[in-house]
């Protein structure tokens, strides 16, 4: 290999991780105040200041996940102004997959006909991989429209194509096809697992936020969800938790070294909303557009993750690993997998403050 085809890889690679940043980065703060609120409620829940199943527990888990499981609009507007798409057609083509009774039949992993077109079942709320996929194509089909269709028709014929044939292709394609990803990386997990849990634990630790960028990290929970169902207990969670407290120690970091006011700020607030179990304002907003934290999250991930798997913990319930949700882990192991969640938190911090790195973001 050439150094010139190296560095044309790795400036791919980079655009890639700044495309996927600039498209999270204008909604980090929301996703800050939601990740927040769940961490609050959990707390309210389990001091039973709040009972769970009354009237405000729905309504403030209402307020907590509406952001989560609402993902993809935002997704859609955000990545439509990327990619340049129009972004009122892309939020409703992710209203389309987010239907009630459309979402309620395909999530049940049935199948729909349409005009003889099999739309396979696929899970696609708080899904990001089959939106960003949609809104790519949308950009392309709806410059297409816009250069075939008179001005006088393209107001209204662009959107009425584009929702048409983005919507069929994203149902029959790009959502099934997300799922195939999802399930692939699940199988791979539990043969690591069979193996042994401490490399399962290394790797899952490794590359869980990895798989959070794209949305890979279902088809992860899906199999923690099928545990607890199945024989009321799981390891996949105790795995990566320590993954998710190694975005706040680095986001720590990041602030620390920091000079930006307002930007210390941001790696405040994304430290707290991980250590309630919400990565994403850290990972998009503080480290992965900085890369070498990130680097350093997914190597303190990996030892964390190793020792998670050596304490043998599991979950008793689904919960996200964070701060307020250890007492699901109480059991054989817990003291152990507690020190792994630590070591995470403090090999990330300690790597990224002695990282050289491009801090602060430029001013215009």
């Amino acid at each position: 290999m050439t150094s010139s085809q190296t560095t044309g890889r790795k400036s791919v690679i980079a655009v890639l991780v700044d495309g996927v940043s600039e498209i999270f980065i204008p909604i980090i703060n929301l996703l800050t105040a939601a990740g927040i609120l769940k961490g609050i409620l959990a707390i309210l829940t389990a001091t039973s200041a709040v009972e769970a199943g009354s009237g405000t527990h729905m309504v403030l888990t209402a307020m907590g996940d509406s952001v989560f499981y609402f993902l993809p609009m935002l997704i859609a507007y955000t990545s439509a102004k990327k990619f340049g798409a129009d972004p009122f057609c892309a939020v409703v083509i992710s209203g389309i997959l987010l239907y009630p009774s459309l979402n309620a039949v395909l999530e049940k992993g049935e199948s729909v006909s349409f005009f003889g077109v099999p739309l396979t079942g696929a899970i696609y709320h708080s899904n990001v991989i089959p939106i960003l996929m949609a809104v790519g194509l949308l950009s392309v089909v709806g410059k297409l429209c816009d250069k075939v269709f008179p001005d006088v028709l393209r107001g209204f014929l662009t959107p009425f194509v584009s929702i048409i044939v983005v919507g069929v292709v994203t149902l029959s394609v790009f959502g099934p096809l997300g799922t195939v990803i999802s399930n692939g990386l699940a199988s791979g997990y539990e043969y690591a697992y069979s193996l042994s849990p401490i490399v399962a634990g290394l790797l899952l630790g490794a590359a869980f936020q990895l798989l959070v960028i794209f949305g890979f990290h279902w088809g992860i929970m899906l199999i923690s969800v099928n545990n607890i169902a199945a024989i009321g207990k799981d390891s996949v969670l105790a795995l990566f938790g320590p993954s998710i407290f190694a975005q706040g120690g680095a986001a720590l970091a990041v602030m620390i070294k920091s000079k930006n006011r307002e930007f210390r700020s941001t790696c405040a607030s994304s430290v707290i909303s991980a250590l309630f179990g919400i990565t994403e304002p850290a990972l998009f907003g503080v480290n992965l557009p900085r890369k070498l934290p990130m680097a350093a999250v997914c190597v303190a991930g990996g030892v964390g993750g190793a020792v998670a798997g050596l304490s043998g913990a599991q979950a008793s319930a689904f919960a996200i690993p964070s701060l307020v949700t250890m007492p699901v882990f109480f059991g054989p192991g817990i003291v152990m997998y507690v020190a792994s969640c630590v070591i995470g938190f403090v090999v990330a911090f300690v790597m990224t403050l002695l990282m050289k790195f491009d801090v602060d973001p430029h001013e215009d």
